[in-house]
């Protein structure tokens, strides 16, 4: 297999140290396509500037490093690449299917709150959020100007239901995108898209002219990704990006989204929770041998039905 027909990639953000899942993740990636005679790329995913900082992102490099992990250069930086994604948020602009919107989180709250029902009974996205009820969805032209010109803050947001009929009218019919298991000879399961679901989901902001779900699909197209290996908590998201692979005429790679590292107690990884990075689970001594053993299969002993304790 040409080196070119298998490429993956692995993504992190450098707000904090890597985790026990981010090792999985970026080992699984890495392994699949050394197994495949393919192509590993490291990716910094670094749109959220405030929080970013260069430490983490050198830490990154040693710690995928000391875990044995090699991988394609240059590496990507998304913050370098603002211009790249404002052009294709203007794309979208031009087609109709984003608009500016200026409520805060405290707005949408109050909004909800007085609404039947309040926010205990209100709608959520897949991910568990409060769909965004469309305020501002519907103002007149001349209304947005009057709101640009106070210069408040405001976020983009896909119109969803638009965003899904221009995408299936591009398409001629429904969409569907390909979930691959790569740890089970390769079966494969055809997944129909629909992304209404989610409500109008942010797409960038008044200052950072991205999110998310906007660079990741143009930077997978730019790197020729052909395998998006990730987390399950992510599977969903790919109805967004499917659409916007749809509209914005991007490559559609295969995805498989493999299930989470949890601790003991029922809770995931995260560091937002603040869980140590990997290299300091064991302590100082540590070998990459010893956290590859922490590892659900293939890469190590471990399994994703017993619940991970370090004591």
């Amino acid at each position: 297999m040409d080196h070119q027909d298998f490429i993956t990639r692995f993504a992190p953000s450098p707000n904090g140290r890597l985790h026990l899942g981010h090792a999985y993740s970026a080992c699984l990636a890495h392994d699949m396509a050394k197994q495949r005679d393919g192509q590993f790329i490291l990716r910094i995913e670094d749109i959220d500037i405030g929080r970013s900082r260069d430490h983490f992102r050198e830490a990154i490099f040693e710690d995928l490093n000391w875990l044995g992990l090699d991988w394609s250069t240059p590496v990507i930086q998304q913050s370098k690449r603002f211009g790249i994604y404002k052009a294709a948020l203007t794309r979208l602009n031009d087609m109709g299917v984003i608009y500016p919107c200026w409520a805060t989180r405290a707005e949408i709250r109050a909004h909800i709150d007085a609404l039947p029902g309040g926010i205990k009974h209100w709608p959520r996205d897949p991910d568990g959020a409060p769909i965004y009820p469309k305020l501002y969805s519907d103002i007149s032209e001349h209304e947005r100007r009057d709101h640009m010109w106070e210069g408040r803050d405001y976020a983009w947001r896909l119109n969803i239901e638009k965003l899904q009929l221009m995408a299936e009218t591009i398409n001629g019919g429904p969409l569907f995108f390909r979930e691959v298991d790569l740890l089970n000879q390769n079966e494969c399961e055809t997944i129909k898209v629909d992304a209404r679901a989610f409500g109008d989901v942010i797409i960038a902001r008044k200052d950072i002219p991205t999110s998310y779900h906007l660079s990741v699909v143009i930077d997978d197209d730019a790197q020729n990704i052909t395998q998006v290996i990730r987390g399950q908590d992510l599977k969903a998201a790919t109805h967004i990006h499917r659409l916007l692979q749809s509209v914005l005429d991007l490559k559609v790679p295969h995805y498989h989204h493999h299930p989470l590292i949890y601790w003991s107690g029922g809770r995931r990884l995260s560091k937002t929770a603040g869980d140590i990075g990997f290299r300091s689970m064991l302590g100082d001594s540590a070998k990459a041998a010893q956290i590859r053993a922490l590892l659900p299969p293939p890469i190590g002993h471990g399994a994703f039905d017993q619940k991970i304790e370090i004591k």
